[in-house]
């Protein structure tokens, strides 16, 4: 058996760990980067990385392996209806998104954070390591224990770090799975599909389809629903059915072949329900719930929360984790607040999922509202240029804000990532 010790431990190499082990290895922290599959491997997702990712890429000097730059959205609603999503440049993120297949993206990120001066292992993080009452690492299913002063748990939705600590609320989570195929068939805009199998009665979920980087496109259909995880397998039940809808709006070639390579995965659709940090374990990406819970990006909050984290371990060792929440707090409050209520409120309701659908996709949405509605559903409040568009954004934020204030999820967010708990210590760098 061979034990082998770091200053960080990451478990998990998709984005979010392999951003925290690219910002901490540059800054001579020993990190192992720990994941069970050999890259480069696949991971189901729609393979868009959203403005905010871009910027961070841009700012760390790392360059996409034949991302394709794609601009407006559209969100088709349930009788067919299009809304135009404008993105612009904002001051912190450009104007544009870049679809990626996540084979490319994560094993280039990985190889990043290699290159800085990670060391990567390929095995299942199994036995959790404890020192003192604390955890130390893991050992893995190969017998070879990694330990370290912090560990930071990357392992996706189903998180192991975060199921070892406790971390993880089961009847709050809100819970998504998602199904995703390609096709040989190119496709102008991304789109957002909002489908109903039956009129009236909504899908709880959404539908979409994105050009992808080799001309082809990237399609699939997410399921929502609260803790109970059974309804999951209908998403990979009821995407041929969608596919024939988007056949039938115009979206697929009639006589296209059927879509190949389908892959499907669990998503935490919000923060709600996990923990992200305790003492020295912090939670990133989708571990921590990471996703946006109204149109399921998670790749850009991945990567921000691996930054966050190691940043935040980085800047005060004993007080890592105060330091990490207060940043999600700052970053992705009241939007997850608003966004949780409103997802938790519409799940196992199709009539007003129906209704919401038809509403935001209807024919008096103008190009301000339109604007306003792509700033604040795709997370852009914070680094939006001064305009009509974001006033909408800010308008909407503060009314959700207050229509949510007594909700579940205010409530929860309040007792786990209270606004105020910034730590009483210093800020510089102290003794771990």
């Amino acid at each position: 058996m061979t034990t082998v010790r770091f200053d960080v431990l990451i478990v998990g190499s998709g984005p979010a760990g392999s951003f925290a082990a690219l910002t901490l290895a540059r800054q001579g922290v020993r990190v192992a980067l720990l994941d069970k599959a050999a890259f480069p491997r696949d991971k189901a997702c729609g393979d868009l990385v959203g403005p905010r990712g871009m910027q961070m890429l841009i700012d760390v000097g790392h360059s996409l392996p034949g991302g394709l730059n794609v601009g407006d959205m559209l969100v088709v609603g349930p009788t067919g209806r299009r809304v135009r999503l404008p993105f612009a440049v904002g001051h912190s993120y450009p104007g544009h998104g870049t679809t990626v297949t996540r084979v490319a993206l994560d094993a280039s990120l990985q190889n990043a954070a290699v290159e800085a001066g990670a060391i990567p292992f390929t095995g299942r993080a199994d036995r959790p390591l404890d020192a003192e009452g604390r955890l130390d690492g893991f050992r893995t299913a190969d017998g070879e224990e990694l330990r370290a002063d912090f560990v930071i748990g990357a392992d996706g939705a189903t998180s192991h770090v975060a199921a070892t600590l406790g971390l993880v609320e089961a009847d709050k989570v809100l819970w998504g799975f998602a199904v995703r195929a390609y096709l040989n068939q190119p496709v102008e805009l991304p789109a957002i599909v909002l489908w109903e199998p039956r009129r009236w009665r909504a899908f709880p979920g959404y539908g979409w389809i994105f050009p992808a980087a080799d001309g082809g496109a990237n399609v699939g259909l997410g399921i929502a629903m609260r803790s109970n995880r059974s309804a999951g397998a209908g998403a990979v039940r009821m995407l041929p059915a969608f596919l024939d809808h988007l056949r039938a709006l115009g979206y697929i070639d009639r006589a296209a072949p059927k879509p190949a390579r389908r892959l499907g995965g669990w998503l935490k659709m919000g923060m709600i329900g996990t923990t992200p940090a305790s003492d020295r374990t912090l939670l990133v990406g989708d571990a921590a719930g990471l996703v946006n819970p109204l149109q399921g990006e998670g790749i850009s909050q991945a990567m921000e929360s691996g930054k966050a984290a190691a940043n935040a371990i980085l800047g005060a060792p004993g007080h890592a984790a105060d330091l990490y929440r207060t940043a999600l707090a700052a970053g992705h409050l009241p939007y997850q607040q608003i966004a949780g209520a409103a997802h938790a409120a519409l799940v196992g309701r199709p009539i007003a999922g129906a209704a919401v659908g038809r509403a935001i996709t209807c024919a008096g949405v103008g190009p301000t509202v339109a604007g306003g509605w792509s700033i604040f559903w795709n997370e852009l409040l914070d680094g939006a240029p001064t305009s009509r568009e974001r006033k909408v954004a800010a308008a909407l934020t503060s009314l959700g804000e207050r229509l949510s204030v007594r909700s579940h999820a205010a409530r929860w967010f309040a007792d786990v990532l209270p606004k105020d708990n910034s730590p009483s210590a210093p800020s510089a760098v102290e003794s771990s």
